[in-house]
This record gives structure tokens, C-alpha cells and sequence, in this order.
């Protein structure tokens, strides 16, 4: 494919083999996934669409947030790198392509589970950029448990504390920041509507997400703010292989999809660049759900 552009078979489009059985320790690096994900790096094509704007995401160094990084510099936007600094490598290879893209990178290494962190990073991105007017909240944790009993308490305040308390202390840190025009995008999941036994704790977080988003989305839009989610199916990134999945499913991952694959963080980009510009001005407390097929209310 030469770019998203392209017309071309949805079947074929991002075709991969068939991944082994892998593991590694959380959070997991793109470097050492294999096969590697594909981000777009030598196919986002961007047209100006977001000239000028400043943006914030996190979980920026692989997976849906890389792809959203590159497609964001390559539309015209300048780019805050939220990470974990384990994932140092991974995000600055992001860094280079935002830099070639002829943009702004600032790499803000923490974890976003910490509220001291995850308000600082606003302020950051404020001060690096000298504004901000697009937050895009990707950074999330997803381990899979066979029993409800193998939760620890541990484990599960973590992952709220990671895919909710981070959301709100961005968005609540970010609002006297934003003009009208901003907008803030969140991540949800197919999770969400379809839960897997073995992700209760995750997919009861993405629930969440959505109706947080749509709330906030109806508080907002008098201010010109606008709020919406995009609810992806099963990616291929590193998040599978460091305990989101099984590791013995991991040959068949994506495969129940109607596409019959897994997607690519790249497929994941086109959908925060539109909501993220003034095209979709119209688009407000919206989940855009890119599941390669799999039906959602």
C-alpha cells in the first residue's frame, strides 16, 4: 500500500503472519514485537489537515498512540510524547519521525497513573508547545485473568487508576487550557460492548470511558470544546503480548474478526485525525468504533 489513500482490498490491506507464542514483561516495546506493528511510518500521507495545532497523547511510544503521533506531525500538528520510561527506545524513534515530519516532538517520560505525573504532563505540554488544543488519551493497561479470582486488588486499582483517573486528571487539567476549537479524543474499546470473561477489569474500564465521554461531551460543546471516543477491535501492538492476551492465543489473534485479521495501529489514525479536525465539527459525544467488522450497539 502506498498510502491510506490507496484503493485496495480491506482483506489484504494490512496482511501479517501469523504471530508466534511471545511474552514480554509489561509494558512490552515495539522493538521486540514480532512481527513488528505498522504504524504508518512509511504510509501516512498527510494534507494539512492539522496545521498549527498542538497536541497531547499518550502511550505515544507504540501501538494506536505511536500511529496517532506520526499521523499528527504529518498533518501539521506539534506532538507532547506522554511514556513510560521503560518505553525510552520506542518513543524516540516516534520522536525522529515527528522531527522528519518537520515538527515539534517533546518527549515526556512518567506514568500517566500518577496524578502528580498526569496533571504535570498538561502543564508540560502547555509550556513545551505554548498552548494545547487536542488531548488524545491512548495509554491503557489490559491484562488477561482466567478467573475473576486472579484479579488482585493490586492489579485491578491499577488498571482503573491507569485507564480512568488518568482521563479524568488530563481532561480536568487540560480545560482552562483549551479555546474553543479544541478537542479531546478518548479510547475505548470493542471491550466495551463485546467483554471477553477474561478481561472483566478492562473492558469494564472502556464502558466507562464512553460514558464518561459522552457526559463531558454535552458539558463541553457550549465552550466549543468538543469530546469523542474511538473504540478500537483487536490491534496488533505490544499491549497483546506483555499479558493482554493469552500467550497461546496469540497465533489466532483477530482472526474472529469479518475481516479475518487484526488490524494495524495505522488504521487506527485516520479515525483521531478526523475527529481531531474541523471536519467533523459537527461530531460531538460520538464513539467511532474501527473493529474490522465486529458489530457494536
Amino acid at each position: 500500500m502506498s498510502d491510506q489513500y490507496t484503493f485496495t482490498n480491506p482483506v489484504d490491506q494490512y496482511t501479517m503472519p501469523k504471530p508466534d507464542e511471545q511474552y514480554q514483561d509489561g509494558p512490552g516495546l515495539d522493538a521486540e514485537l514480532s512481527p513488528r506493528a505498522d504504524h504508518g511510518e512509511k504510509t501516512y500521507r498527510g494534507t494539512g489537515r492539522l496545521t498549527g495545532r498542538k497536541a497531547l497523547v499518550t502511550g505515544a511510544d507504540s501501538g494506536i498512540g505511536r500511529a496517532v503521533a506520526i499521523a499528527f506531525a504529518r498533518e501539521g500538528a506539534d506532538v507532547v510524547l506522554s511514556y513510560l520510561p521503560e518505553e525510552a527506545e520506542d518513543a524516540e524513534a516516534v520522536a525522529k519521525l515527528v522531527t522528519e515530519a518537520g515538527r515539534t516532538a517533546v518527549l515526556a517520560p512518567g506514568d500517566v497513573s500518577d496524578e502528580r505525573y498526569a496533571r504535570g504532563l498538561v502543564q508540560k505540554a502547555v509550556t513545551e508547545l505554548g498552548g494545547l488544543d487536542l488531548v488524545v488519551n491512548v495509554a491503557g493497561r489490559q491484562q488477561t485473568a482466567e478467573k475473576l479470582e486472579d484479579i488482585t486488588t493490586e492489579s485491578f486499582d491499577t488498571t482503573v487508576r491507569t485507564n480512568l483517573h488518568a482521563m479524568f486528571w488530563i481532561c480536568q487539567e487540560a480545560l482552562p487550557h483549551l479555546p474553543a476549537g479544541s478537542a479531546i479524543i478518548n479510547t475505548s474499546s470493542v471491550q466495551a460492548y463485546s467483554p471477553s470473561p477474561t478481561l472483566v477489569d478492562y473492558a469494564m474500564t472502556k464502558a466507562a470511558i464512553n460514558t464518561f465521554s459522552k457526559a463531558l461531551a454535552q458539558q463541553l460543546a457550549p465552550r466549543g470544546i468538543r469530546v469523542n471516543v474511538v473504540a478500537p477491535g483487536p490491534i496488533w501492538t505490544p499491549l497483546q503480548v506483555a499479558g493482554g492476551q493469552p500467550t497461546e492465543a496469540l497465533p489466532e489473534f483477530g482472526q474472529q474478526t469479518p475481516l479475518g485479521r487484526p488490524g494495524q495501529p495505522a488504521e487506527l489514525a485516520p479515525a483521531y485525525v478526523y475527529l481531531a479536525s474541523a471536519e467533523s465539527g459537527y461530531t460531538v459525544g460520538e464513539t467511532l468504533t474501527v473493529t474490522g467488522g465486529m458489530p457494536t450497539p
